[in-house]
């Protein structure tokens, strides 16, 4: 049956200022989504002086809240393909305002009650994460998209880096960890505000359909059909391993690399003792911080720029244009942040100076497929599907990635660690930990250099389906085809031929778009 979608007319809610009053309010929650998210890592060694947990139950914080929000992944998906996303987003917004309010109150002794509250905050932020990019993507189609996406996670390294500073600061400021929690509850009350009143629902696949990339109507099917084609889309599977083996290293780095530190100068003043003043912990908070704030934000700009730029072979890559660039620059980002972490963890004993500016290019290698992994879904799914895959990706990728993350390297190093509770024995184990780290990212190069073979196919797949591109039934889908086509239908000057209805398809993109391509 044809899907019975909420469609708002482009000429009415969709042109003028409203276009840019979606893009900015759904940005500023995704920082505030990743402000709130590692609040917890800023305050982590109060938290577990408070509660008297060890560093498996310190990491597990991070996983509980992980088992949530991958719980909730999929049930997101399904609601976003099939219902008014506004209201997911305000239902979810809603859950997770309250959540991360009631776990700033939880007593010392009902560490297991923190946990769960902890959890639930992940059910909102699992409506947001999964539903916002693929509203973006249904108002905006390459290479505009790509521009849009990249501003919107430029919210991601920005609301890390601030999660660590605000929680830290205002544990300092107010002398009690839970108000680096609490402060974020409130601006959640604000987003809610936002999306109720200004959040407008877009027809999905819109800007698509305006450019004439599809040509077809979009047909619901089963979520076991959904399902079946997600799992035998070759772009969409091997890119998501190779997300989920960068996030797997990104996340445990986010969440233990300031615990490293914090051992290091312990060790320095103390060779005997874990104390860590307020003044040091804050200061090494700020600057992790700032590091993953500035690092995040210049790889998101330089993964997508310089996707943008091979992809039409501009500047530089005059010789190199291909249109397999997402997965290349992706690739790139794990390989580059393989050697930095190692130098990083080597160097933190000795010299501070290399180990922060390593830490730099690594945080910013690894930011590179924030926005164009993104691209490289929306650039494969159909439009009807894309919640679904957008929720199974990020499933998978938290709990491969940064839900089991933090966990697993707390307990191996605990294990290694045994009983030597010196703060040098504490930064030995963890430093060990992280060769995992370094694995993971080697494996998110080979995953991602696949991507890059099997998308120009798959691309020509998607544009099968949308009825642009006529195909016999029996015909076999050469990649290398779509070599000179896969970037773009939206690289089109006239309309497209609809063999299926006898006529042209003219591109009609909304105005807005054009703005953006001016950036």
């Amino acid at each position: 049956m044809v899907c019975e979608f909420s469609r708002v007319p482009v000429g009415t809610e969709l042109k003028g200022a409203w276009m840019y009053i979606i893009i900015t309010i759904l940005t500023l929650i995704n920082l505030l989504n990743y402000t709130d998210r590692f609040t917890i890592a800023g305050v982590l060694t109060d938290i577990q002086k408070y509660y008297k947990i060890d560093d498996t139950m310190g990491g597990f914080i991070q996983t509980m809240f992980m088992i949530f929000f991958i719980i909730c992944s999929p049930i997101c998906g399904y609601l976003g393909d099939r219902y008014n996303r506004k209201w997911v987003l305000t239902v979810g917004i809603a859950v997770w305002v309250s959540a991360v309010l009631v776990s700033s109150f939880i007593p010392a002794n009902l560490f297991w009650l923190f946990l769960l509250f902890r959890g639930i905050v992940g059910v909102g932020e699992a409506s947001y994460a999964i539903i916002s990019p693929v509203m973006i993507g249904d108002m905006f189609t390459d290479p505009t998209r790509s521009r849009v996406l990249m501003v919107f996670y430029f919210a991601t390294p920005f609301g890390c880096g601030l999660g660590f500073m605000v929680g830290s600061a205002m544990d300092t400021l107010t002398g009690h960890w839970q108000w680096g929690v609490r402060i974020t509850a409130i601006f959640g009350v604000i987003a809610l505000i936002l999306i109720i009143f200004f959040i407008r629902e877009p027809e999905r696949g819109l800007a698509e359909r305006q450019s004439g990339q599809i040509a077809t109507e979009i047909v619901a099917t089963s979520y076991w059909d959904d399902i079946k084609y997600l799992a035998t889309n070759a772009t969409y599977v091997t890119s998501t391993i190779g997300y989920t083996a960068t996030v797997f290293a990104v996340g445990s780095l986010a969440w233990w690399a300031p615990t490293c530190i914090l051992y290091v100068q312990a060790w320095k003043n103390n060779p005997n003792s874990t104390y860590i003043d307020d003044a040091t912990k804050n200061q090494t908070n700020i600057l992790f911080g700032i590091i993953t704030c500035a690092g995040g934000i210049l790889g998101v700009v330089i993964g997508t720029m310089g996707s943008t730029l091979i992809q039409a072979g501009r500047g530089p890559f005059k010789f190199i244009k291909t249109p397999r660039a997402d997965c290349i620059m992706c690739a790139l980002g794990a390989l580059i942040a393989a050697p930095t972490l190692i130098i990083a963890m080597h160097t933190m004993k000795t010299n501070m100076t290399i180990a922060w500016i390593s830490l730099f290019i690594c945080v910013t290698a690894a930011s590179f497929n924030w926005a164009i992994d993104v691209n490289i879904l929306l650039s494969v799914v159909i439009p009807s599907r894309r919640s679904s895959a957008s929720s199974w990706q990020i499933l998978l990728s938290h709990l491969f990635g940064d839900a089991s993350g933090p966990y697993i390297l707390g307990l191996i190093s605990d294990k290694i660690r045994g009983s030597d509770d010196t703060p040098l024995g504490h930064f030995h184990s963890l430093v060990t930990s992280f060769y995992l780290c370094i694995g993971t990212l080697l494996i998110s190069v080979v995953f991602y250099g696949i991507s890059a073979l099997t998308l120009v196919g798959d691309q020509k797949k998607f544009a099968v389906k949308m009825g642009v591109l006529e195909m016999e039934s029996k015909e076999k889908v050469q990649p290398d085809d779509l070599d000179n086509q896969s970037s773009g239908l939206d690289n089109q000057s006239s309309g497209l031929d609809d063999q299926s209805k006898g006529r042209k398809i003219a591109p009609t993109i909304d105005s807005q778009q054009s703005a953006w391509d001016k950036m």
